[in-house]
């Protein structure tokens, strides 16, 4: 079901009289529309025209005929920019942003809405300019994109308190509440949508009381209270009620049909939502109908009447098509193609969701890499479901290209792009086929081992060996006694955007948090260690066997551990999906107490692509090799924090440091010497990197990725390098050693891990070596010393890797002192 979360994008429209007056934005769909007499004075005025044209276009918004608007806005806008008129033009710009927000062109929403903000700046227009910042966090919400569109709140809120505007204020207080919904952050969602509250009771503003009260209730929606998320919804439909806003009146009907469908009470979610069909079609809301079509027909999918569930998303997608809603149209695709599954219709279930999957890829096309990352996020509901499909038919190899379609699509394209810098900077690369992907297997000389969760309901897994043999197997998630939480695979709508949201599976992430517990790895272990100094070691002591490591083990390597290679040193490479990137598979253990790392030679790959593209960086860099290597250790420590705080010296890591610098025949860099700007002049010109330092998963603010490395500051920088400016560099080297805290760590998404990691491989390097968790300071330059001096025997540096670890399991017998690394990329 919907949740009916109620944003407050604005229109434009022209509300003074025509003799020069202000263009403002109006925070509600509603038009302006003057008298006919102030018309008829001036019939042959531009301005006049322009101004029936923006009306023009905003009845037919209201109507949800965005394209039919847009050609009214479009021819507004040219008579606005000849007459010169800058606040006409910003109107019409501002009102075309919406549009294409509307109709699925995010890249072009933002466009529009960016130049209603210069102009807006331009003409120092400061209440046009919070909405334009306002407009444009909300088209981040719908990307996905939840601290950037925090960011574009805040400056809307800082204006609106600025020009004392308490209308504006609240609005911004409420879409700062819908960001952290999304993020999600539902303790700031309450507090900002509770702030919003008390403005609109203050300025008796009963709309805006009503919209604070109906988030509030989505927001406890989200936590699972759905009584209280049923109190709000009654009081915004009590309101809505009164002040004949029927708009909102649907929403409240829609959230209370979303509360009682969690509840199981069917029967009343479809009264409900009935009702709110009912209204969107008298007062002509084309979306809402849609949206109210769509969650009837998951109502009756969840009954198991999948004749009426069909017969509903069948209505949703008829709608969705005529009114050019291409998100929504995506999503009634996704869940027409689940109902006829469900129905046993799998061949038409196949197309349906391939399309799905078509028009999702469409929406993203045309975007940069973050937002391409951040869509993506919305829209992996049809890639599982096919899969499911698709395996339904012992399509077993058809499943596999599907998985590998639905995973590191912006990584592949932002990486084919660097490697081919003459090429278009919208680089769209198709995904492999069965073929292209035994080729990569054979040119890999490895076992591939993709896996693919399945919301909590399979873990479907592919071995691809060298020769080219496909094989398939499956775990049954909920066959098994474990706890893994509750998903869904339909796509919900949110009526806040009307875009999907898809309810991700939490199968593995809980389990990895108690094996990382397990280990004493964990962020709550080790932060406060974190932002000071590396932790300590494990004193060594008698354990084989972790039960939690043993699970995991029996989960994901038992099932196709016949056939996994028998020689140890052949390499399989593991590409995980969503929280399995967080395992340390060296450290899982058999029945036996034996680690996976004793048996077998292990990389981490976030795609089998993703290993064609990172095998032609080395190729690359070959061309160019430089034989310069840069050691860094224990640089003199930035400070972290508010208030700031001095991070401690590492003198392990500063020995470490030393030792591999002999090792290789170069100076360490240590202390003063390892400034920001010096490493990265040095960086530009290596083969190897090796930086010994301390490492951040989310401590240090970054453009638009985790991660962060601490160098010794210098002039104007803070000392660290983030992955936003490594993704800016071009780098030939072919290794980077991480040897820090979390530097294998990031934000997981759709797309893979968005971290260091990426940035490196992206900025050209075809091989990185990082850690998963806080590494213990002595144990950690131990096995980085231990890895260089099997380097020097063997130049394969995932067999370095191996027998570095081997070694170090007899000094160390904790896996949390050995386990935390993990190789990504090349092998040699």
């Amino acid at each position: 079901m919907k949740l009916q979360t109620i944003g407050s994008t604005a229109l434009l429209s022209l509300l003074a009289a025509l003799s020069g007056g202000d263009f403002l934005f109006i925070p509600s769909a509603q038009a302006k529309i003057p008298p006919p007499q102030v018309l008829a004075q001036n019939p042959a005025d531009r301005q006049v025209e322009a101004y029936r044209l923006l009306n023009q276009g905003i009845q037919q918004a209201q109507m949800s005929q965005f394209e039919a608007a847009l050609q009214y806005w479009q021819q507004a806008l040219i008579i606005y920019r000849e007459i010169k008129d800058r606040q006409g033009e910003g109107a019409a710009l501002g009102n075309l942003g919406i549009a294409y927000k509307e109709l699925g062109d995010y890249a072009k929403a933002i466009e529009y809405t960016q130049q209603v903000l210069v102009i807006a700046r331009e003409i120092k227009d400061r209440r046009n300019e919070g909405v334009a910042l306002g407009n444009l966090g909300l088209d981040y919400i719908d990307l996905g994109d939840h601290a950037k569109a925090i960011e574009y709140q805040q400056q809307s809120l800082a204006i609106a308190r600025e020009i004392k505007d308490r209308q504006s204020e609240g609005t911004a207080l409420g879409n700062l509440g819908l960001a952290y919904m999304n993020l999600p952050d539902y303790a700031k969602a309450i507090e900002y949508t509770q702030q919003k509250l008390a403005i609109a009771r203050e300025i008796k503003d009963r709309q805006s009381e009503g919209k604070a009260l109906g988030n509030l209730g989505v927001t406890y929606y989200s936590l699972g209270d759905y009584a209280k998320a049923i109190e709000y919804a009654q009081q915004l439909l009590a309101i809505a009620r009164e002040i004949k806003d029927r708009e909102s009146e649907a929403a409240a009907l829609g959230n209370l049909g979303n509360a009682y469908e969690s509840l199981g009470d069917y029967a009343k979610a479809i009264e409900y939502t009935q009702q709110v069909l009912l209204i969107a079609r008298e007062i002509k809301d084309r979306q809402s109908e849609e949206q109210a079509l769509g969650n009837l027909g998951l109502a009756y999918l969840s009954l198991g009447d999948y004749t009426k569930a069909i017969e509903y998303q069948q209505q949703f997608l008829a709608i969705a098509r005529e009114i050019k809603d291409r998100q929504s149209e995506g999503t009634a695709l996704n869940n027409l193609g689940l109902a006829l599954y469900r129905q046993g219709n799998l061949s038409a279930a196949e197309k349906t969701l391939l399309d799905s999957i078509k028009v999702s890829e469409s929406l993203r096309a045309g975007l940069d890499d973050a937002k391409k990352v951040s869509i993506f996020d919305t829209q992996t509901s049809p890639y599982l479901n096919l899969q499911k499909v698709l395996i339904a038919q012992e399509k077993n190899n058809e499943a596999l290209e599907i998985a590998e379609r639905g995973r590191a699509r912006a990584f592949v394209e932002l990486l084919a792009g660097r490697l081919a810098p003459s090429a278009s900077t919208q680089l769209t690369i198709n995904p492999p086929n069965i073929q292209q992907i035994q080729q990569i297997a054979k040119e890999q000389n490895a076992t591939l081992v993709e896996y693919s969760t399945i919301w909590n309901e399979a873990l479907y897994i592919w071995v691809i060996k060298p020769t080219g043999e496909i094989t398939f197997r499956s775990v049954d998630l909920k066959s098994l006694n474990i706890n893994l939480g509750q998903a869904t695979e339909r796509t919900r709508v949110s009526a806040a955007t009307g875009r999907g949201l898809n309810e991700q599976d939490t199968a593995f992430a809980e389990m990895i948090r108690g094996t990382r517990d397990a280990l004493g790895t964990s962020e709550n272990n080790l932060s406060n260690q974190q932002a000071t100094n590396r932790p300590n070691s494990t004193p060594a002591n008698s354990q084989t066997a972790n039960p939690k490591l043993q699970q995991l083990y029996q989960l994901l390597i038992e099932p196709i551990a016949d056939l996994l290679p028998t020689d140890p040193n052949d390499h399989v490479i593991f590409i995980p999906h969503k929280s399995l990137f967080l395992v340390p598979f060296a450290t899982l253990q058999n029945a036996q107490g034996q680690y996976l790392v004793e048996k077998h030679t292990i990389i981490i790959a976030p795609a089998i692509q993703i290993l064609q593209l990172t095998h032609q960086s080395r190729q690359k860099n070959r061309q160019t090799a430089s034989q310069k290597i840069l050691v860094v250790g224990n640089p003199t420590m930035p400070k972290i924090g508010n208030p700031p705080r001095q991070l401690l010296p590492l003198p392990a890591s500063e020995q470490e440091a030393q030792i591999i610098a002999q090792l290789l025949n170069t100076q360490a860099i240590i202390g003063p010497q390892a400034t920001k700007v010096s490493i990265v002049k040095q960086m530009l010109n290596a083969r190897i990197i090796h930086l010994a330092t301390h490492g951040f998963f989310n401590e240090v603010k970054s453009r638009d990725m985790p991660g962060s490395i601490a160098l010794a500051p210098s002039g104007n920088d803070d000392g660290f390098l983030t992955s936003s400016e490594i993704l800016d560099l071009k780098l030939n080297a072919e290794l980077v050693v991480l040897s820090a805290c979390n530097t294998g760590r990031g934000r997981l998404t759709g797309d893979g891990v968005i971290g260091l990691s990426r940035a490196l491989i992206t900025a050209g390097v075809p091989t990185i070596l990082t850690s998963l968790w806080s590494v213990p300071d002595a144990p950690t330059a131990e096995l980085m010393a231990e890895f260089y001096r099997q380097l020097q025997q063997n130049p394969n540096k995932a067999q370095a890797l191996r027998q570095a670890m081997l070694i170090m399991m007899k000094k160390h017998p904790e896996p949390r002192d050995w386990g935390a690394f993990t190789l990504i990329g090349e092998a040699e």
